[in-house]
């Protein structure tokens, strides 16, 4: 999988996904923009190096000649968190002025899945327009907006339910968040006792 980190709050969602990535095996191809190294460092305990060191291929942003800037090259997915506005904008408009936004034009055009986990908030009409020109395009724009009916207790449990939304929508099963389930009475919710009332 090809995990591209931009320069938007939220580099948590793209570190704690490479994390999660290098637990289950998968093979990760990280290209962080400058900008995202710069968030890093003011967001996180971690330095670009240490993120670095979670995929298993690093790519400069500018490195047109990364095997994942050819679509000849086979990858199963791409993601981009955080996605920022300017980089949305490149993947909208197939701008490929940095290595994410050539590698999401290849996801793109040989119809790979690409998912967008855009940062911004309040939209503009021009955010707007670009979020459905990449889903037009064939992106999936995912919004960092965790559900709060598990009851989350950390920030952590609030990314992974993000990053758990982005494994579902690439194939990748995982236990990272409680998924939503019928309530019986309250706000308790059981599969087996509700299997037992049908």
């Amino acid at each position: 999988m090809v995990v591209g980190i931009s320069g938007a709050s939220g580099v948590c969602y793209g570190i704690r996904l490479l994390e999660v990535l290098a637990e289950m095996g998968s093979t990760t191809h990280l290209v962080m923009t400058e900008a995202a190294r710069k968030i890093i460092e003011i967001e996180t305990e971690e330095s670009p190096i240490d993120v670095e060191m979670m995929a298993d291929r690093v790519y400069s942003a500018r490195d047109f000649t990364a095997s994942i800037a050819s679509g000849s090259n086979i990858f199963d997915a791409m993601v981009v968190a955080p996605c920022s506005m300017r980089t949305l904008a490149g993947i909208a408009n197939g701008v490929s002025d940095t290595l994410i936004t050539r590698a999401a034009d290849v996801c793109l055009k040989e119809r790979r899945r690409l998912i967008l986990v855009t940062r911004e908030s309040p939209l503009n009409l021009v955010h707007l327009k670009n979020m459905v020109a990449a889903t037009e395009a064939g992106a999936i724009i995912l919004p960092p907006c965790p559900g709060f009916y598990s009851k989350p207790e950390s920030i952590e449990e609030m990314v992974d339910v993000v990053v758990g939304r982005v494994l579902d929508l690439v194939g990748v099963k995982h236990d990272l968040y409680k998924r939503w389930r019928t309530p019986l009475s309250g706000n308790a919710y059981n599969d087996e006792n509700q299997i037992e009332k049908r």
